[in-house]
């Protein structure tokens, strides 16, 4: 069965058990998508590279542990992981700098960034909004801030004072990172509901990584640690890994 089978449900939600694994349920689509880089290694465009079956619940290990990537082994009871969510619980527009240019206005929550990159070409994203008045640089940094999988950065229209943002279907990323030769975050698009172990929801958002390596500062979401800790999931085979 493929996941365009089984459309999400109305119930489709993620929860953060207690240093346990990521509970997707409500049939939520899940494939995995690579990161494609440019002839100098930056990031360009993402390309889907497989889709697993459909579920209408599974589970997702965070521990970065299991033995049956992406999912959830046990692991993390015999290892004894420590997965307290140290998140807070703001909206990110509260914890979001702001850039503003004369066409674009550019939001940037740092402390959610992924390290995916997307947002360093053709001059990166902060100089393409101060010259967002030509359609060229515009049009890039809207793209760059489409790319960019955990939502750090939202590009708003000055005009009318919306923010711009991709169509995502919802659905369950397993990321790949050739670029610094590692696995990367969980990336949840759409608008789905995460829930952390106490039931409390975190703010819906359109894009969000969560963090699969166990490593992360700011769980559960992705800090960008998996490059530091150099986690693979077993898709990279030699020395570097």
């Amino acid at each position: 069965m493929k996941n365009g089978d089984i459309k999400p449900g109305n119930e489709a939600k993620i929860t953060v058990s207690r240093n346990g694994p990521y509970i997707v349920q409500g049939a939520l689509p899940l494939d995995k998508q690579t990161i494609v880089p440019d002839r100098d290694g930056i990031p360009v465009k993402w390309e889907k590279v497989s889709d697993f079956p459909s579920k209408q619940v599974y589970s997702l290990c965070r521990c970065g542990l299991s033995k049956n990537m992406p999912f959830c082994d046990g692991e993390h009871i015999h290892k004894g992981f420590d997965g307290t969510e140290t998140a807070g619980r703001q909206p990110y527009l509260e914890i979001a700098d702001k850039y503003a240019g004369p066409g674009l206005i550019l939001t940037d929550a740092e402390k959610l960034c992924a390290i995916a990159l997307f947002c360093h070409r053709d001059g990166d994203a902060w100089n393409l909004t101060e010259r967002s008045d030509d359609k060229k640089s515009r049009d890039t940094a809207i793209q760059e801030t489409f790319d960019c999988p955990s939502g750090r950065l939202v590009a708003w229209d000055k005009k009318t004072n919306q923010p711009l943002e991709p169509e995502l279907s919802p659905g369950v990323s397993i990321v790949s990172d050739p670029v610094h030769h590692v696995s990367g975050p969980v990336w949840v698009k759409g608008g789905v509901k995460i829930e952390s172990h106490d039931g409390a929801a975190y703010e819906k958002r359109n894009r969000v990584t969560l963090c699969r390596c166990g490593k992360s500062s700011n769980k559960p979401f992705c800090t960008g640690e998996h490059i530091a800790c150099r986690f693979n999931d077993g898709e990279f085979n030699d020395e570097r890994s």
